[in-house]
């Protein structure tokens, strides 16, 4: 599956825009983090964009979810490893690969990103330094949904927080635009 494609599936299954411009965050994100690692770029990509697919029909029965979009993702023939990260990334897989532990660090810290954006004077995700975000970090009540272990499970990719959080601004700062955080 291309990207384009896996958009158009998304676009199909997801209507909460607020959830689609997560899911390109965790792209861009995983593409950086890729890039970085010497990975491939368009799979992982694929893993971010894709990673949520099924949040709007689980999200009454929050155990399933991940495993939906596993279902939907084999009836397509997507590789195993990238289904293998979806289920893991909600808690329903351990961890192992480092594809599986990149987007169960990268949502969480999304989040973080994007809140910390939010409640910047100028809304600009490109005046955001990892400074700043690491500030946020330390903030327990402060997007207090984005789980600090899980981010700081990017030691597992042999990243320290601070590297991990500075690749993951500039993989979101790559779509800003998209995500309406280009300022006012």
């Amino acid at each position: 599956m291309n990207r384009e494609d896996a958009l158009n599936l998304v676009k199909s299954k997801v209507h909460n825009q607020n959830l689609v411009r997560h899911m390109m965050a965790v792209e861009a994100c995983m593409r950086r983090l890729a890039r970085h690692l010497e990975e491939d770029e368009e799979r992982w990509g694929l893993t971010g964009l894709l990673h949520d697919l099924d949040y709007e029909t689980t999200n009454e029965d929050f155990s399933r979810h991940g495993l939906v979009t596993g279902e939907i993702l084999r009836s397509y023939s997507i590789d195993p490893e990238i289904i293998h990260a979806i289920e893991a990334h909600p808690g329903h897989r351990q961890p192992g690969s480092r594809l599986d532990w990149a987007l169960f660090s990268v949502d969480p810290t999304t989040g973080l990103i994007v809140a910390a954006t939010l409640m910047h004077p100028s809304k600009d995700l490109r005046e955001i330094d990892t400074e700043f975000v690491m500030r946020r970090f330390k903030e327990r009540r402060f997007a207090a949904g984005a789980n600090r272990d899980q981010i700081r499970a990017c030691s597992h990719l042999g990243l320290g927080l601070e590297e991990f959080i500075t690749i993951c601004i500039e993989g979101v700062r790559s779509v800003a635009e998209e995500l309406g955080l280009a300022g006012r």
